[in-house]
């Protein structure tokens, strides 16, 4: 895990090694002080001579700029590393994602994603920021001021090496106990971030319904459960001071007691014992001790918490999309001709339950086909298919004659052309959003497409016309307006295949029908695939396709079924007694 997250490093190495050699300095200028403490209160206060006071007095002060400059750089270049190792992490996922397929998106969950880009990529990132400062700084203190003490008095200084195992072990536990917490505390932020995600995503819903309360509710109690995991964990940890400072002030105790036994003893002099400027130096190197000790307390805890973070990332950046490329794809579609031979199809998660069942379907190139069926007939999942959003579970799927698993993804995917069945539209002005469709699309190629998509007319209304803002997900466009905008998008990519899969559902029936007489008529050549649910729209095809249960009813024009398919006419005969359909 640690390998492949510092293979994100990259071009921040340089400042990320030169962080921790700049901490040992200021870490060997903080060891420095006390002993010309040391020095000056022997020689200098209590030899009575100012020419020693002013001369380690300048020294101290040499040593303390000097510390205070190795931080000051230090902690820039460990703050340039951290940040931009996140920076290249985030952006590492953020690429493996776009690669991901429709089944790996669903593995993962979309919350779960972002929280792994966010909170996790925060934890992992101030866990390097620690681990190229304060875990440089806290071990190399601890063992300096151990060196240093032994070198005053190493009798003395046995009294730090018998506490150690015993905050070792503290530690291990602590850090055993609360790390499987950590691990839950992350998938229940997934969770909170679903439901904030969701309602957001439908606070019109929410807020129509007056659900608020319901929502507040399902937001307290998955953030309540962040807090009692949270709080366990913290009350776990926070045995972790206690037993440091308690190891500690024994230790001062202890030292404080022996030290002027030997001062009294000796007399103040060194070469009989130990003087009072070793002992202040001893008892310095002891609170340098307990602090390097908290920090490597407080890095544990850091990395027990990355750890879980790091888990996550390495697992996401692991996922491998189960769509490829073949090893000599084919580039290019010739024709809109789709053939489906015995497809059978189910989703990752449901493996033992077939969505679609010995689909037989053959559509000629230019064609237009209807496909209608009741809520759950796995439409939406047959043309799926075409595009190669995902992978058929046995038999084949050719278009233009050829395998899809065979063509080059980004070549098949430019020439299938979706208007999913939920529209979606992105921040930015309408002239971006439909250049989604054709980045390199002329005015003139926008206009001709919205207006065959019967958009032009309710774009022309509009005060900045193209240049109009279009809010995150299309908020301030009505559903009718957002279907015709994407269809628009679709039609600017002119592909050898349109699928519309219900795409117009929101527009009134004699828009839905300009827009298909002038697709037909404007695009001959592009095989025209058609989700709806009203029959009108799909009457005048060259075949409908009846779906039942993952499964073809029947196939036929609109005479032919009236005749052969009940469950065709069934549809029919309800729609029209409602008015909602007309021979014509």
């Amino acid at each position: 895990m640690v390998r492949k997250l510092a293979a994100h490093i990259k071009e921040y190495k340089t400042v990320a090694i030169i962080t921790p050699i700049l901490v040992l300095l200021e870490v060997m200028m903080e060891i420095i002080i006390p002993l010309i403490m040391a020095e000056l209160i022997d020689n200098g206060i209590n030899g009575g001579s100012m020419d020693q006071v002013l001369k380690y007095g300048a020294m101290l002060l040499g040593a303390a700029v000097m510390a205070l400059i190795f931080g000051i750089t230090a902690g820039r270049t460990s703050a340039v590393a951290s940040a931009g190792f996140a920076k290249n992490l985030r952006g590492a996922m953020y690429d493996h994602v776009q690669e991901f397929s429709f089944a790996n998106i669903d593995k993962f969950s979309t919350a779960s994603i972002v929280t792994r880009l966010t909170t996790d990529v925060s934890n992992v990132q101030m866990a390097f920021q620690m681990c190229t400062r304060i875990a440089t700084k806290a071990p190399g203190m601890l063992i300096f001021a151990l060196v240093a003490a032994f070198g005053i008095d190493a009798q003395l200084s046995l009294v730090f090496v018998a506490v150690l195992p015993l905050l070792a072990i503290g530690l291990a536990i602590l850090i055993k106990a609360v790390h499987p917490i950590f691990n839950t505390v992350f998938k229940t932020y997934d969770k909170l971030n679903n439901v904030v995600q969701e309602n957001l995503y439908g606070i019109r819903v929410v807020k129509s319904y007056n659900r608020q309360d319901h929502e507040v509710e399902k937001f307290k109690k998955t953030s309540g459960k962040i807090y009692k995991d949270f709080s366990k964990a913290e009350k776990i940890m926070a045995f972790n001071m206690p037993l440091m400072q308690f190891s500690m002030y024994v230790c001062i105790i202890l030292l404080s007691w022996l030290g002027a036994k030997s001062i009294v003893a000796s007399g103040n002099d060194a070469a009989l014992g130990l003087s009072t400027g070793e002992l202040v130096s001893l008892i310095t190197y002891i609170m340098q001790i307990l602090v390097s000790l908290l920090m490597i307390s407080m890095i544990f805890v850091m990395l027990t918490m990355a750890r879980a973070s790091g888990e996550r990332i390495v697992e996401l950046l692991d996922e491998e999309s189960n769509l490829h490329d073949p090893e000599d794809p084919v580039y290019e579609v010739t024709d809109g001709s789709i053939d489906f031979d015995g497809v059978h199809f189910s989703y990752g998660k449901s493996k033992g339950k077939e969505v679609l069942n010995d689909i037989n379907l053959h559509i000629k190139s230019g064609q237009t086909v209807g496909i209608i069926g009741a809520t759950g007939s796995a439409k939406s999942s047959l043309v799926q298919l075409i595009p190669r959003l995902y992978d058929v579970t046995a038999g084949t799927l050719k278009v233009g004659g050829v395998d899809v698993r065979k063509y080059h993804l980004e070549s098949l995917r430019n020439q299938v052309s979706m208007v999913l069945q939920k529209n979606t539209l992105f921040s930015g002005t309408i002239a971006d959003n439909l250049r989604w469709g054709n980045e390199n699309a002329t005015d003139e190629e926008m206009r001709h497409a919205c207006k065959v998509a019967c958009a032009d007319e309710f774009i022309d209304k509009f005060e900045d016309g193209y240049q109009t803002y279009i809010e995150q997900g299309g908020s301030n466009v009505s559903g009718g307006q957002k279907q015709r905008l994407c269809i628009a998008r679709a039609l600017l990519k002119k592909p050898k295949v349109l699928i519309m899969d219900d795409s117009t559902s929101a527009v009134d029936m004699k828009t839905d029908a300009i827009i298909r007489n002038a697709m037909v008529s404007e695009f001959p050549e592009t095989t025209k695939i058609i989700i709806a649910q009203r029959i009108a729209s799909v009457q005048e095809a060259d075949q409908i396709v009846v779906m039942d249960d993952g499964k073809i009813a029947a196939v036929g024009n609109h005479q032919q079924l009236m005749e052969t398919s009940d469950i065709y006419r069934e549809v029919y005969e309800s729609q029209n007694k409602g008015g909602g359909i007309s021979e014509q």
